[in-house]
Formats: structure tokens, sequence, C-alpha cells
């Protein structure tokens, strides 16, 4: 789908099943702050986890396509599950960089001391083509433990960061990792970040936890300057926009424990939420 010619001044389009995403959202601010952010929470429809391939396919290309709508030069898949299932339709559909995620699991392998690298991510994640490859690419050098970790994005999405059915989830996830000797761990879901002291706090200091964001925001930053679509630095800080399909206050009151500045949520226009919120 052709889209107009973008502008260096043109935002970047930012896009999680939640508030997940904003993990991301940090790092592309810290390693570009001169440029403008839209991001959109598709909170009405989180967790992508545990929806259809189709269904996931059918809301991020809504909602890449409300960001475009909105301007956006570049469009990041801030979510792994998003990113296994529809990345390569929303490539095939439009021309402007699509920059997706992809778990850490290439520096863990490098990382590791044991030779074991543990992996939290969603069902869907651990499922998709695109995990499979990747593993693929490791030659089997390392072992790689998978674990799906059911109920944790909801637990970020209602803002329980530290509780402690959210301590006892994590412990249950990352017992048997580290039983088997895992000295890394791979965060491969956008929203896990947001747990990192906690995480940490149960592995102790001797696992080093990683995640992907950092490098997400380098490939934006790559991706741009490639095609000559960074903004001059010169001017104003970059701001930021933000959009729901959830209820707007309730992922403020989230929103405001995972950025640091305060923002308004903006509802996204009912036009753009139409999808059975079955299955």
């Amino acid at each position: 789908m052709p889209q107009a010619a973008s502008s260096p001044t043109d935002p970047i389009g930012v896009f999680d099943s939640g508030v997940g995403g904003l993990s991301v959202l940090h790092e592309i601010r810290r390693a570009l702050p001169h440029e403008d952010l839209l991001y959109v929470a598709d909170s009405r429809y989180a967790p992508y986890g545990e929806r259809s391939r189709e269904e996931i396919v059918a809301r991020a290309t809504l909602v890449t396509e409300r960001l475009i709508a909105h301007g956006a030069k570049a469009i990041v898949v801030a979510c792994n599950t998003a990113t296994g299932a529809a990345v390569c339709e929303l490539r095939a559909r439009h021309t402007l960089p699509i920059i997706a995620m992809e778990p850490a699991v290439k520096p863990a392998a490098a990382h590791t001391r044991t030779g074991v690298v543990g992996v939290l991510a969603t069902s869907q994640t651990l499922a998709s083509h695109s995990f499979v490859q990747l593993l693929g690419r490791l030659g089997g050098e390392v072992e790689v433990l998978v674990q799906p970790c059911p109920g944790l994005v909801e637990q970020v999405e209602h803002g329980e960061l530290r509780s402690d059915r959210t301590r006892t989830l994590l412990a249950a996830y990352l017992g048997p990792l580290l039983a088997r000797r895992a000295d890394t761990i791979v965060l491969g879901c956008t929203h896990y970040p947001h747990l990192r002291p906690l995480i940490q706090d149960l592995v102790g200091p001797a696992v080093t936890v990683l995640d992907s964001g950092a490098a997400v925001a380098r490939q934006v930053h790559r991706r741009l300057a490639e095609q000559a679509l960074l903004r001059p630095p010169a001017g104003r800080p970059g701001g930021e926009r933000f959009w729901t399909s959830g209820d707007p206050a309730r992922v403020a009151a989230v929103v405001a424990e995972l950025w640091p500045t305060a923002v308004t949520i903006e509802p996204l226009p009912m036009a753009q939420t139409a999808l059975s919120d079955t299955g």
C-alpha cells in the first residue's frame, strides 16, 4: 500500500497490546530525544498472547493504519507476540520502515557462562515461526530453556508490579530455569522489563537479565538514518502522544507508574476498535 512521502519532522509510531511497549518507548526516547513519538496501547484486546493469529493480524493492521494516518514515518511493533504473528503482513502492506522485536537470545548465548539460557515469553511468541528460526540460527551452541508465562502480562496491565501475586507467578516460572543452571534470563515480552526489579531480586545478582529494548531503539535510529528521516537535533525536545482502545482512566493510572512524565491518554476512536471481544 503506497504512503505519502515522509519527512524527518514526522513522528515515530509505536504500539503494543497494552502498556508493555512503554519499555521500548523508554529506550527510543533515550536514543532519539528529539523525535516525536506516538504510542497506542491496544488494551481492550490485551493480552495478544491469548488471541488467535488472525485476530492479532487484524489488530496490528488497524493500529498501524491509525498511526500512519497521524503521520508516522516509521512503525515500531513493540510486542513480541504481534511481531511473530503480524509483522510479515504489515511489511507486505506498507512501504515505510517497520521495526520489529526479537528476543535477546543471541546476546544471551554470547553472555552465558553455564551454557544455559532461559527465555520468559508468551506461548504465542514461543510457538511463532520467527522464534523457532531464531533458535535455529544459534546452531545448538547453548541450551535454551523456554518458559511460557501465562498471567504475567495481565499483572503488568493491572499495575501490579510488586504484588505478592506477581512475585508468586515469577517464582514459579523462574524456579525451573534456575534449577537447570540458567545464568542468563531473556525477557521475551515487552511487558516483562517493567518487572525487572522483582525478577532480579528473585534470580539474584549472579544471573543476568536481558531484554531487547535498547537494540530495537538502535535499529530505529539506523533505519531512519538510512532513509534520511532522522529529526534534526536543533529545536525543541521530542514530545509524545498516547492512545488506548481500553479505558483511558484505567490505562492512565498504570502509565503513571511506568512513564516518567504526566501524559494524557486519548481514546482510540471506536471505528478503529471493531473486532470481536471473544476468542
